[in-house]
């Protein structure tokens, strides 16, 4: 089943997401070459596709995993969660419609 994982970042991140990224964005790899990863992105603070110094409020990934447990197992040992990147993980499941 797919899941949507919501992670907010906390305040004042900027410098912690930036170191954990590429363990971060390996994981996401690893998913991908499963082909399990929908969607992966993060969420600007302003209107932007760069938003600079402003940084994030979070991001969103969904995939599919076993079960909403191994989502939530998945999302906790994210480096994002891990490094203090993110205040908040919300772990949902998700069921895609379109396209």
């Amino acid at each position: 089943m797919l899941y949507a994982i919501l992670g907010r970042d906390a305040p004042d991140s900027l410098a912690q997401r930036r170191a954990a990224r590429p363990a971060h964005l390996e994981r996401l790899r690893a998913l991908l070459a499963d082909g399990r990863l929908v969607i992966a992105g993060p969420l600007p603070a302003i209107d932007a596709p760069d938003p600079g110094p402003a940084g994030f409020t979070g991001s969103l990934i969904v995939a599919e995993f076993v079960s909403l447990e191994a989502a939530r197992a998945w999302a906790d040992a994210d480096p994002y969660v891990t490094q203090g990147v993110f205040a908040s993980v919300e772990v949902r499941p998700y069921l895609k419609v379109l396209p």
